[in-house]
């Protein structure tokens, strides 16, 4: 880690002296000596800086691709740097080489999309999927599939109103082959006002839509985040709506949806005053079965908490963030120690330009312990906005939106953002894509350093599989049944991080 034991008293030090407060220096104290025992552990590396022209402000969650690449979008930026740059898809060895595989709006009106904000998924086709959130032929944002040569096919243009607008989420594969997403905006314009609440929808991969959840502000607004979970079902959060147990307007939600769109509200949070949490911005599913999330605002110090609630919508807020170990969680990761893993956009130990703070890496354990892993301070990075996600070789990966010392980008004026890896020593493993299937079903289990591979075995009960360098093709064997998958390579034997379930 960067950031010695000695430098770090030295910034508590002069913090005491700024602002004599007792608390905040003990509190700084306690949390530099927590740093010092993980000190050895772990490896910050900034691998690279946006420069506008080949991309700026990345946002959304990465993603490891079968070649064992890592994928990403920036919200802006792109060839050439200018005004009319409005975002890319790319792809970086783990050692940080990047390639730009696609730049949006090329020509202006950007019927091809621009700004992407959700990152992107694979699908089983190779091929990536993803929206932008503006752009299209209603300049309201689309649904597209790349090709990893950068071939560019806009599925779907989102017409506003009842149809949505502004997707912003990461799609998730469905079970049926088909991707699920949200819109921020659009559908009910009548419960909602002019821009609407937005939706949830499912769209193929030849571009046939369907929206399947109209938001009614008492069931929610402004979806943030969606995933599939165990039990087939869709979970996800809305930033803001939802009700209260007195009737009253909730300041977000946590919703489950069958694949059909009958949707049931878990939990509506009462708000940035209260205590609990407000605008709720990540979640993920445990390996405990329950789900585990972020609120960027509220809780105790109004800086944002972590949470975790179960299938039944009892919530327990785990952590209150207090500016000092940062502000404004994004989503969570759950690492395969069974930690998770997040970001926050702002808070942290270290001073940036302005007097402001960069925000934080942190992990938290299920039961609520928190530890700083790195605080930005504008040379490595600032405002990390999505959350981090872990490759197969064990490391995580992120990106933050701006660096203060970086490249200027000519959008907005402002710096372009960096990419960053943080290794916590953790030994490569393997993860199913998808993590549940029947038996028979194609599966794709990705790694690294999968060539020579000798066996595939899940829970025990061997499959038959081809093998790459970075990815197993196989399908569900008979008898198999739900539990970790098993891959025995010349240098040992790797263990899936999920446990795999094998369907009906």
């Amino acid at each position: 880690m960067e950031n010695s034991l000695p430098s770090m008293r030295r910034l508590v030090l002069r913090r005491c002296n700024t602002r004599r407060r007792l608390f905040y220096c003990l509190a700084l104290f306690l949390i530099c000596v927590a740093t010092s025992f993980t000190a050895n552990a772990q490896t910050f590396t900034n691998l690279i800086s946006f420069n506008g022209t080949n991309g700026a402000g990345p946002t959304g969650t990465l993603i490891q691709g079968t070649d064992g690449r890592i994928y990403g979008v920036s919200g802006g930026g792109g060839a050439p740097n200018d005004a009319a740059a409005k975002g890319s898809v790319f792809k970086m060895t783990s050692s940080g080489a990047l390639t730009t595989i696609l730049d949006f709006c090329p020509q202006t009106p950007c019927t091809d999309g621009k700004n992407p904000e959700g990152g992107v998924v694979q699908g089983s086709d190779g091929s990536f999927y993803g929206t932008t959130y503006a752009g299209g032929a209603s300049n309201l944002g689309t649904v597209f599939k790349v090709t990893t040569s950068g071939t560019l096919t806009v599925l779907h243009s989102f017409p506003g109103g009842a149809g949505g607008r502004s997707p912003s989420s990461q799609l998730v594969p469905g079970a049926d082959g088909a991707f699920y997403g949200t819109t921020a905006y659009g559908g009910n314009l009548v419960a909602c006002g002019s821009i609407g609440c937005g939706t949830i929808f499912k769209i193929t991969s030849a571009g046939t839509l369907t929206i399947i959840h109209t938001f009614e502000l008492t069931d929610g607004s402004g979806p943030t985040a969606l995933l599939l979970g165990s039990d087939g079902n869709f979970y996800g959060v809305t930033g803001g709506g939802g009700t209260l147990s007195d009737g009253g307007e909730a300041e977000g939600t946590v919703f489950q949806m069958t694949p059909a769109g009958a949707l049931t509200t878990l939990h509506s949070f009462a708000g940035y005053t209260s205590g609990d949490g407000s605008a709720p911005s990540g979640l993920t599913q445990g390996t405990d079965g329950n789900l585990y999330g972020a609120t960027s605002k509220g809780g105790l110090d109004k800086a944002g908490i972590i949470f975790k609630v179960t299938s039944s919508g009892q919530l327990t807020i785990l952590y209150s963030f207090t500016f000092i170990d940062g502000s404004g969680p994004s989503g969570l990761v759950q690492g395969d120690d069974g930690n998770f893993y997040g970001t926050t956009i702002g808070g942290g130990l270290l001073d940036c330009p302005a007097n402001s703070y960069c925000g934080t890496i942190f992990q938290i354990t299920p039961s609520g312990t928190l530890t700083t892993l790195h605080s930005f301070d504008g040379t490595d990075g600032s405002t990390p906005y999505s959350g981090v996600m872990q490759a197969t070789n064990g490391i995580f990966y992120g990106t933050t939106t701006q660096d203060y010392y970086g490249a200027t980008c000519e959008r907005d004026s402002v710096d372009c953002g960096t990419l960053f890896s943080l290794s916590m020593g953790f030994p490569p493993f393997v993860t199913p894509r998808p993590s549940s299937g029947a038996v028979g079903q194609k599966i794709t289990i990705l790694g690294t350093n999968l060539t020579g591979t000798t066996a595939v075995s899940f829970n025990g009960t061997r499959a038959t599989f081809t093998a790459n360098g970075s990815a197993i093709i196989t399908t569900v064997p008979a008898g198999a049944t739900s539990g970790t998958i098993t891959v025995t390579t010349p240098s040992g034997t790797l263990s899936s991080n999920v446990a795999f379930r094998v369907s009906p």
